[in-house]
Order: structure tokens, then C-alpha cells, then sequence
């Protein structure tokens, strides 16, 4: 994910002036520039930065921190205060509170757009609205074959027309369809081009004159960094957005461009793509986003993902074997199936508190590649030994490691953990609810 690279490094310095228990003035400033090295190599704007160490240091050399007998966590409670500040509000998305919304999507091309049109009409089709994409790229070539494929996979309308028409008039053409299919929300996907061009401008302004879109989302490529901010920075001035989409957020980006552009070019950012899946967009929310930069998790982002996917019935039903010690490899199985329906296992874990930068999980090892070992390994087993998990004695073992293509090693080891996990699940069942359940509950 995004700010990996930057976690990290927070975290040592962080652990670093924990460590030491009363603070100085050197031993701040020492470690704010260490700060202030960290955001720089993630690619932060440079005045950006100097303005935000300035204001940690400001606060965090006070008498009522230094004398404090927590400094450490007082200070890092100002870096949060701070980042959260640099981030901005949550964002707000508008929309009409009656008759057709229109969101505009420009940016590059290669920046994501048409992918960003169709997940952007999913997630918003699951808050009640009904959307229709307008194919407003005429020049890249199978531009329009791509969106109508991609929006056919999730059941999303298209509207096109030949591609030596005016775009202007496509557009005002697809507003009128929209109004005569009962459609409440209209995406209009733009051209890009390889670079800024005065056609290009002049095309938006047209259209955005023409139908007058509440939203005018920019979408940059977070791995573009300071070239996104530059980006941002022109589309801004001659067309005026609203608010930016960063695509590539689970990617190996250094995170300047989400910490950077609202600072620089004053509009926020709305929506982060996540991966590559139709409903892999989510809405940006700052502070959950600093949280994961100082590396205590996005809980709350991990508990939208498990309600959207995961069965509360079978949850329930699972953590009532669990507080009975009857959790068998079926519901094993089970519980991995829908914990993948959240996503990859490493974007999962990377939302947990003090878990997204261990690498391998430490000694869990627990990856996409293992859980398919896992998988084998059940499959292998007979109903009986699924069900009854005391059975399985060293013969057995062989077998299932014979079936499933692993090593007898791997089947013990992984018999090992379970026996491990059905402990710690049943510590979490204890309460009057249950954990599952808890962990479902709506907020």
C-alpha cells in the first residue's frame, strides 16, 4: 500500500524517542528531522513539508510536553494532530437532491479513468443510485470496446455513440438518454492524452459549460507523485475541480501525492482505487488514512469491508462453535472463503493495528500463497476427519500431505496453527456476543 515505505520509517522514529522516557529540545528536533527525512523521500512537496515540521516542532518543544511523563506520545499525537490537519475534513460528494447528477472524470491518459468510471458507478449504484456511463473518449483507440466490456462484467449502461461525432454533443446526448431511462447519476468518461494540451482544456471547458456537472473528479496516478500535484495543479486552474481520484493506492507509490494535494492545489481527494477488482474504490477518509501512516490501522475501513461481504448469520453461527470448541476444518474453510471476499489478505492485514509493515506477518507467515496450501490440505481430508478434527492421527497426516502436494512438515505445521487459532478465537468468543458478531455489528 501506499506509505509503506513511510510507516516504517515512523515507527522507528517513534519507537526510537519512546524509548528514552523524558525528551529534550535536541532530542525533538533531532527526531523532526528525521520526520521531516522521511516525507521527503515519500515524496512530499518540499514547502509542504517545511511547513508542516514547522508546526510539530512549534508544539512540540513546549514546557507542557517536555515536562510531561509521556513526551513521546504527546508528541506523536501532534504528528496526527498535524497530518489530519494537512489532509483536511473528510470530503463531502455532491449530488442533486432531485433529477440527474452529472460527475465528470478527466485526467491524463493512463491514469485510470475508464477503470475509475465503471468502479465509481458500482460503488455508487450500492448507496441507491442509478448510474449510466457516457463513452466521451472518441480518440484512444477501443477506448469505448473497453468501457462497454468492463462495465457489461457488473451490469452498468453505457452510452455511445460513432466516434466522429462531436463530444459535446455525445454528451448532451447522453444526459437527454439518461433522463428518458429514469437514470439518476451520469458518469462522463473523457479523453485524455499522453500530455496537457490546449485542445484537451478546451474540450472540458465545452463540456463542462454544456452540462454544468457537480462533480469534476481529477484522476492521477498516485505513483506519478509531484507530477500528480503538478497535474492537479493546471487541471485546476482551467477547469476547476472538485476533488481528485488517486488510482494505484494499494501499489508500491511513496504517498506524496495524497499528502501533497490538497496542501498545494487546495481541493481534496475523494475516492482511492484499491486494486484491480470493479468494486476495489473506496471514499478517502484522512484521518483513517493518517492512521495508517503512523501504523495503527484502519479498523473502521475493515469493518465497511467484512459488513459489504461477509454473512452475519454464518458469523454468528461460527463464533457459537468457536465458544464451544466445535470449530471443525469446515468452518475453517468456511471462514476463508469469506474473509477473501474482503480482498487480498495482505490489504486486510495492512488495516490492522501494528500489522501492515511486518512483512511476512512475523512468524505467521499468513499469505495468499499459504492459504491456497491450506486449502489443498482440507480438501484432502475425508467428511469425517473435516468434521472431526481429533482423529486425524500421523497416518492420516500422510495422507492428506500425499493428496494435498505438500510436505508431512507443512501438514503439521499447519495442524499446529489451527490448533493455535481455535485457542485464540475461542479467548475472542468469551464476551456476551461474541467477537464475529461484534466485529459485524453496525456502528
Amino acid at each position: 500500500m501506499a506509505f509503506e515505505g513511510l510507516t516504517e520509517k515512523l515507527t522507528r522514529i517513534f519507537k526510537k524517542m519512546s524509548s528514552k522516557g523524558r525528551l529534550t529540545e535536541f532530542d525533538i528536533k533531532d527526531s523532526m528531522r528525521d520526520v521531516r527525512l522521511a516525507l521527503l523521500e515519500a515524496d512530499v512537496n518540499y514547502l509542504v513539508v517545511k511547513d508542516l515540521i514547522s508546526k510539530i516542532s512549534e508544539k512540540a518543544t513546549g514546557s507542557e510536553i517536555l515536562k510531561s511523563l509521556t513526551p513521546a506520545q504527546m508528541v506523536i499525537k501532534i504528528v496526527n494532530t498535524e497530518l489530519e490537519n494537512l489532509m483536511g475534513p473528510e470530503p463531502e460528494i455532491k449530488f442533486k437532491p432531485r433529477g440527474l447528477t452529472v460527475i465528470m472524470l478527466c485526467g491524463l491518459q493512463g491514469s485510470g479513468k475508464t477503470t475509475q468510471a465503471v468502479k465509481l458507478a458500482v460503488f455508487l449504484r450500492k448507496k441507491g443510485y442509478k448510474p449510466l456511463i457516457s463513452a466521451c473518449d472518441i480518440y484512444r483507440p477501443a477506448a469505448i470496446k473497453q468501457l462497454q466490456v468492463l462495465a457489461k462484467s457488473v451490469n452498468i449502461d453505457v452510452y455511445s455513440e460513432d466516434a466522429n461525432k462531436d463530444v459535446v454533443e455525445i454528451a448532451q446526448n447522453s444526459h437527454a438518454y439518461a433522463h428518458e431511462n429514469s437514470k439518476n447519476l451520469l458518469i462522463l468518461d473523457t479523453a485524455g492524452r499522453l500530455q496537457l494540451d490546449e485542445i484537451l482544456m478546451k474540450e472540458l471547458e465545452s463540456i463542462k459549460i454544456a452540462l454544468n456537472p457537480v462533480e469534476i473528479l481529477l484522476v492521477v496516478d498516485s505513483m506519478a507523485g509531484q507530477d500528480a500535484v503538478s497535474v492537479a495543479q493546471v487541471f485546476d486552474k482551467r477547469i476547476d475541480i472538485t476533488g481528485v481520484v488517486l488510482t494505484k493506492f494499494d501499489g508500491d507509490s511513496r504517498g506524496g501525492a495524497a499528502l501533497s494535494i490538497r496542501a498545494v492545489v487546495g481541493k481534496p481527494i475523494k475516492f482511492i482505487g484499491t486494486g484491480e477488482r470493479p468494486d476495489n474504490i473506496e471514499l478517502f477518509h484522512p484521518k483513517r488514512i493518517v492512521s495508517r501512516i503512523l501504523g495503527m490501522g484502519d479498523v473502521l475501513s475493515l469493518i465497511e469491508s467484512a459488513e459489504e461481504v461477509i454473512d452475519k448469520e454464518r458469523a454468528d453461527e461460527i463464533a457459537k462453535k468457536m465458544a464451544a470448541n466445535k470449530f471443525d476444518f469446515n468452518d475453517f474453510l468456511n471462514m476463508i472463503n469469506q474473509v477473501r471476499r474482503m480482498g487480498p489478505l495482505k490489504s486486510i492485514f495492512e488495516k490492522l493495528p501494528a500489522m501492515g509493515n511486518l512483512g511476512d506477518l512475523g512468524n505467521l507467515n499468513f499469505d495468499d500463497n499459504i492459504i491456497k496450501k491450506i486449502e489443498a490440505m482440507i480438501y484432502s481430508m475425508r467428511p469425517e476427519e473435516r468434521r472431526h478434527p481429533d482423529i486425524i492421527n500421523s497416518s492420516r497426516k500422510r495422507r492428506i500431505a500425499n493428496g494435498s502436494g505438500n510436505q508431512l512438515s507443512e501438514v503439521n505445521s499447519f495442524f499446529k496453527r489451527f490448533e493455535e487459532t481455535c485457542k485464540i478465537m475461542k479467548n475472542f468468543t468469551k464476551n456476551k456476543h461474541g467477537w464475529l458478531s461484534n466485529f459485524l455489528k453496525k456502528r
